[in-house]
C-alpha cells in the first residue's frame, strides 16, 4: 500500500502506466520456457523484465497468460510503483480485462492494424493496443480519453513511430465498437 495520497485526476493516467508496464512483464512472459517464466516473474519492472529476457532467453511459446499468472507478476512489478491505491486498484482491473479476454482483444487488434500481425508488434505497441482495446470495448471511458491516453503511453514507452500507429488502430476500432 502506498503513502501517496489519492486523487482523482491522475488515477487513472498512473494506473493505465502501471498496468502497460505489467503487461509488458506478463507478455514476455508468455512466450517463453517454464524455466525463462519463473524469472520473468520476479522482475521488479518492465526494465528488469527486459534485461531477463535479453539474457539468453528462448523463445519457445507458451499457452496464453492466465488472470492468476498475471496477478502474481501484477504483485511484484507493482510493488515498486509509487501511485496511490485507486491508481494500482485501476491498473489491476485493466490487466486482468486485457489478460481475460486477450484472444479476442488481439483479433480485433489485428483486424484494425492493416498488414501487422500482433505477434510481429513491438511489445510495446502491443500492449497499449490491447489497453486501449480493451478500454474501447469493455469499459464506458469516452473515446477520446482512451486514445489520448494510449497515445501518451506510446509517446513515452514506444518508438517514434508508435503514437500515429496506436492512433490510427485505436481510431479504427472505437469506429467499429463504438460507432465513433
Amino acid at each position: 500500500m502506498s503513502d501517496v495520497p489519492e486523487t482523482t485526476g491522475g488515477n487513472r493516467h498512473q494506473g493505465r502506466e502501471v498496468a502497460l508496464q505489467v503487461l509488458y512483464a506478463v507478455d514476455l512472459a508468455g512466450h517463453t520456457s517454464p524455466r525463462r517464466r519463473a524469472e520473468l516473474a520476479e522482475a521488479k519492472d518492465a526494465d528488469e523484465a527486459t534485461e531477463a529476457w535479453d539474457e539468453g532467453a528462448e523463445a519457445v511459446v507458451a499457452p496464453g497468460p492466465t488472470v492468476e499468472g498475471s496477478d502474481r507478476i501484477f504483485d511484484r512489478v507493482a510493488e515498486h510503483f509509487v501511485v496511490p491505491k485507486g491508481a494500482l486498484d485501476f491498473a489491476r482491473e485493466l490487466v486482468q480485462g486485457v489478460v481475460a479476454r486477450l484472444p479476442e482483444l488481439d483479433a480485433l487488434v489485428s483486424l484494425h492494424a492493416r498488414n501487422w500481425r500482433v505477434s510481429r508488434m513491438a511489445v510495446v505497441d502491443r500492449n497499449v493496443l490491447r489497453l486501449g482495446a480493451h478500454e474501447l470495448r469493455d469499459t464506458a471511458t469516452p473515446v477520446a480519453v482512451v486514445i489520448d491516453e494510449a497515445v501518451d503511453l506510446a509517446r513515452r514507452f514506444g518508438s517514434d513511430r508508435s503514437p500515429s500507429f496506436v492512433n490510427g488502430v485505436l481510431d479504427a476500432i472505437a469506429k467499429e465498437v463504438r460507432g465513433a
